[in-house]
């Protein structure tokens, strides 16, 4: 309950009333502290600076992270002090501000939140229905979305210059193909030798063909 409002019993029951509806509706994603009346068993911040927002959203992990703080008006609190001292501390939040207020009031609630600039993430509106209580949003902020990352730019590839294929080294001759030559040196030269040797005969042969003089030859004569 506000501190600068005292509601009539009959708004007090049915805002607590639309607390609990909303504990149970908010329940199924969230970790729910509420303040109904004069409770303040849920608050947000410590010591001097603590609020206490009718409902108190936390995430479920164990960190237990503020995840939005909501607040429900009755015909009575939508007004120019309620909306300073409430709506604008519970806007300056690090948490989305979710705001509900009956059918008939939605107009001087847009005209308060826009006077004060007051940013609200979700505006709804109740109104009952038999013994039920239907809920309908009427704004909803546009979450900007985050800029995507840029794609890398990726630079032109560069072709490959390979050098030149080395040529193979010369190819060294065997110890084969190295003998050959010399084998066919050795061979001419023992052909030549052979072909000396030969003839040296015949010359020798005339030799001895010839008459020989000697001693008692000369005497005969």
């Amino acid at each position: 309950m506000s501190p600068i409002l005292v509601r009539p019993v009959r708004e007090q029951l049915e805002h607590d009333r639309v607390i609990r509806l909303l504990q149970a509706k908010y329940k199924r994603k969230f970790d729910v502290g509420i303040n109904p009346g004069a409770e303040q068993g849920a608050p947000v911040g410590a010591g001097n600076s603590a609020v206490y927002p009718d409902l108190v959203l936390q995430t479920p992990d164990r960190g237990h992270k503020l995840a939005g703080v909501v607040e429900v008006e009755t015909g009575e609190s939508v007004n120019n002090l309620e909306a300073m001292s409430q709506w604008a501390s519970f806007a300056r939040l690090r948490a989305p501000f979710h705001l509900y207020v009956p059918a008939g009031s939605i107009d001087a609630a847009r005209r308060l939140c826009t006077d004060l600039q007051i940013p609200v993430a979700e505006l709804w509106t109740f109104h009952p229905l038999g013994d039920q209580m239907r809920f309908t949003l009427v704004y909803r902020s546009q979450v900007v979305p985050e800029p995507k990352p840029r794609a890398p730019v990726r630079e032109p590839v560069k072709p490959v210059v390979r050098p030149p294929a080395a040529s193979p080294p010369p190819s060294r001759p065997t110890r084969r193909a190295a003998a050959a030559p010399t084998r066919r040196k050795t061979a001419a030269k023992s052909a030549r030798g052979r072909t000396a040797v030969k003839a040296a005969p015949g010359r020798s042969r005339a030799k001895k063909a010839a008459p020989v003089k000697t001693a008692r030859t000369q005497k005969r004569k």
